[in-house]
């Protein structure tokens, strides 16, 4: 198919996500991918300004990740872990225990980010459950959160700007805290934990665990937040013997700036999420890790087994890659490759600060956002950025970026000037 067959037979038979059938936002097909560029069907190289929702850390077509899947392509693409295990998910399983923090000891493999909340939703009842606590069965969540979109990851996400109100008829009803006001880097004051305080204080006997993303609220707002704030959430859960629950799906392996961004903060969660860029973006695949006292917990008492199974949990291509992935990025100095692009992006973003629809302009890591007082309009924008040569999508009131960590200073420039530009003509 051409450039315009391709445009009108997606049009007419496929959802993208978060779209209608009807006046359907553009899309733009594309035909391969190299680096930190896109190539288009119709002949048009985009630099990529999104690591395709933050996952391509190391950029695209990467060699050593392909010589990673077609290796393990010649041994086995899958296998049922039903009764069953192989090497690749193995090795995974060692390494991530071994870069995560000391007590996460166990890890259940699943198939996408919102599957893992799903799991770690379900691994915190169980808990309880076995503890002989059976009241213990809501969680405790942040305005603003995001988790993801089946119904358990959904109903701790924000229930404003989340699904609530389509959904909440036959969706689990959680507590919600206010979300944290005080920015990253910013002088501590208790009162930004008050309503968080409140709640534990009055509801910690019904509360299974707290789910929160530690540091940055990602697709709820892109919000940097207080890391004084985190440790304090882990003392009270700690108080009120509540479970904590990290999702570090967006900012795990290094997109924060750190390799987790509980590191900030220097805690450790009882639960940990993981996914996105776990694979590089080859392939998708999540995990959800653990305490030792959580998993033995579970598998002790009460149903003696943890009541979850994906078929195509542990899929040894993907885990095949994901182990690449993780060497080669800790193989290389991405820590000062981070503070770089934190630099240039905090540099170069500056000047959209001055311009009159924009409230707040915030770096951290390889995550730069420009926040803008109306939302935009997701009909016209993606075409603006293309004609700046450059692959951005905004959602709402936000402009952000998460470009690969391979990128060029020139690039980088690139995607820079395209946000100013593209932000001055609104």
């Amino acid at each position: 198919m051409n450039y315009d067959q391709l445009i009108k037979s997606d049009k007419n038979c496929i959802w993208h996500p978060y779209s209608s059938m009807v006046n359907v936002p553009p899309v733009f097909p594309v035909k391969s991918a190299s680096g930190v560029r896109l190539k288009l069907v119709d002949g048009r190289e985009l630099i990529d300004g999104m690591s395709s929702w933050w996952c391509a850390i190391h950029g695209y077509n990467h060699p050593v990740l392909n010589d990673a899947i077609e290796e393990q392509l010649h041994s086995v693409a899958h296998v049922m872990f039903g009764g069953l295990t192989h090497q690749p998910v193995v090795q995974l399983a060692e390494k991530l225990v071994s870069i995560t923090p000391d007590t996460i000891e166990t890890v259940f493999f699943s198939d996408s980010g919102s599957v893992s909340v799903e799991v770690a939703v379900k691994m915190a009842i169980q808990y309880w459950q076995a503890r002989e606590q059976p009241s213990k069965k809501k969680l405790l969540a942040l305005r603003q959160g995001y988790h993801g979109d089946t119904f358990g990851a959904m109903a701790v996400c924000d229930p404003v700007t989340g699904m609530h109100s389509l959904f909440g008829g036959v969706m689990t009803q959680h507590y919600f805290a206010d979300a944290p006001q005080i920015r990253f880097n910013a002088s501590w004051k208790e009162e930004d934990i008050a309503s968080f305080k409140k709640l534990m204080r009055e509801h910690h006997d019904e509360i299974a665990a707290v789910i929160l993303e530690p540091i940055v609220q990602g697709a709820g707002g892109m919000w940097f937040y207080s890391t004084a704030y985190l440790k304090r959430v882990r003392e009270l859960c700690n108080e009120y013997q509540v479970l904590l629950i990290a999702d570090e799906i967006a900012t795990g392996f290094g997109r924060a700036g750190r390799l987790f961004a509980c590191e900030y903060a220097d805690i450790t969660p009882d639960i940990m999420c993981v996914g996105k860029a776990l694979t590089g973006g080859y392939m998708t695949l999540a995990a959800t890790l653990s305490t030792r006292d959580v998993s033995e917990t579970i598998s002790d008492n009460g149903n003696g087994v943890f009541m979850h199974g994906p078929t195509f949990m542990a899929n040894p291509l993907a885990c095949s890659v994901a182990i690449a992935s993780v060497d080669l990025l800790l193989s290389e100095p991405w820590g000062e490759r981070l503070r770089l692009i934190e630099e240039q992006m905090e540099r170069q973003l500056a000047p959209c600060q001055l311009l009159p629809n924009v409230i707040d302009v915030r770096v951290l890591g390889a995550i730069g956002v420009v926040e803008l007082e109306e939302p935009v309009n997701m009909h016209t924008i993606p075409q603006m950025f293309i004609d700046n040569g450059v692959w951005i999508r905004p959602f709402g009131r936000l402009v952000y970026m998460m470009p690969p960590y391979i990128i060029e200073e020139e690039d980088l420039s690139t995607l820079t000037k395209a946000v100013y530009e593209v932000l001055k003509k609104l």
